[in-house]
């Protein structure tokens, strides 16, 4: 059966968890009017992001969305247990996060001095980079090569973490898939509106609509397969950073949970398959596991899906973290590029490592944007999404690290 546009609209699955600003709630309606969407759902920790909120989810039938899925393509978490007890690491913790610090690369543009060889790099769907041009592929891969096992900036970290019951040490770890996948999102935005792959990064509006690729044609296949490479690629650098920090606790891991939160999914939904885009959101079918992450002073979780008619409607989809309320201007305040200092932000550096330290994390690097007080309480977010999901973990970090200005 054919429906017009107004008919559509009417039909589309929608569910909204939690409260949002104006701009937030805008943005998800905009994203709902574009192209063949059938439904979508706003998490509890969502914000305004690049066209599509982060935490928001937009399923497409027949489209995929290279800029719903975002820059930073396969950002996730992934989180393991190891063999260790809190007692086991507790009178050396400052000096293993030293370590940590140490011997994991953070920051922007940060190259791992140790070479890395990974059956990724002779992944097929590196071809997709050869159909654009040589130099292209060359580049790209040179750079994959030179960033594995790097963590990154912003809210990127690695955790050490023990659960509240048990006492066991979880290793957490959160980030994608560094520049290979920054320079695939802005070279295949850049192909869908007629430019060169590599004309570079062209400054848009935050709320630039949708751009969408038909899955079945040319340019739809090729960002398709350059997704999952960057997809396997983020997944190959959780998985050496995580390894290196079970070498550094002399540690072995007994379970581990792993997922990406900005990616585009062939799922089936309602006796079809669609495209489901998530940005910022961590897919949560029922039984599926996901490691979602709070705030340096706050709990991270380990959860699964249940099945609902509300997780249904969300084509079972959840939070991806607990949610920034304050932007990194307003929280650290401007930077001077000259000094390499920032001044007129509302949280000092007094005040953030106060929480931490009152929390009993050691922590590392950060500044204030990246404070407790910037973000949401990761047990609100949850709470907006009851009937959804089962927490079946609770962990407190102990220990954090990120990159510094």
């Amino acid at each position: 059966m054919l429906y017009t546009k107004d008919e559509r609209w009417i039909l589309l699955k929608k569910v909204i968890f939690g409260t949002h600003d104006e701009n937030t709630l805008r943005q998800f309606e905009n994203c709902l009017k574009v192209g063949n969407v059938v439904g979508g759902a706003l998490c509890a920790d969502g914000h305004y992001g690049y066209s599509q909120p982060v935490g928001g989810v937009i399923v497409y039938d027949g489209q995929i969305s290279p800029s719903g899925v975002g820059y930073d393509i396969a950002c996730g978490n992934k989180a393991v247990k190891t063999n260790l007890y809190y007692d086991d690491v507790k009178a050396d913790l400052p000096k293993i996060m030293d370590q940590i610090q140490e011997e994991i690369p953070f920051g922007v543009a940060r190259t791992n001095p140790e070479r890395v060889d990974h059956e990724l790099f002779d992944d097929k769907d590196w071809d997709v980079f050869k159909r654009i041009g040589k130099h292209e592929h060359d580049e790209l891969k040179a750079l994959a090569r030179s960033q594995l096992g790097t963590t990154g900036s912003g809210n990127h970290y690695v955790d050490l973490l023990i659960d509240k019951k048990t006492k066991e040490v979880w290793i957490g770890n959160h980030f994608g898939s560094r520049g290979l996948g920054h320079r695939t999102a802005t070279g295949f935005l850049n192909l869908a509106k007629g430019r060169e792959f590599s004309a570079g990064n062209i400054q848009e509006p935050m709320e630039q609509p949708p751009t969408l690729l038909d899955i079945d044609s040319e340019l739809g296949d090729m960002y398709y397969r350059a997704m999952k490479l960057a997809g396997r690629y983020a997944y190959a650098g959780r998985d050496y950073v995580i390894d290196k920090v079970l070498n550094i606790l002399g540690a072995e891991a007994t379970f581990e949970v792993h997922n990406h939160h900005n990616y585009a999914w062939k799922e089936t939904h309602f006796g079809k398959e669609y495209i489901v885009v998530r940005k910022g959101a961590t897919p949560a079918a029922p039984g599926q596991l996901g490691f979602v992450g709070g705030s340096m002073a706050d709990i991270s979780v380990i959860l699964q899906g249940v099945d609902s008619e509300k997780s249904r409607n969300a084509f079972y989809s959840t939070i991806h973290g607990a949610g920034r309320i304050m932007s990194r201007t307003k929280a650290a305040g401007r930077m001077n590029w000259r000094t390499r200092k920032r001044s007129g932000g509302l949280i000092s550096e007094e005040k953030m490592m106060k929480a931490v330290k009152e929390y009993g994390v050691e922590l590392r690097g950060a500044g204030p944007d990246e404070s407790p007080f910037v973000y949401r309480k990761l047990k609100d977010v949850l709470k907006a999404h009851e009937g959804t999901i089962e927490v079946l973990h609770t962990l407190k970090p102990i220990g954090v690290v990120m990159a510094g200005d």
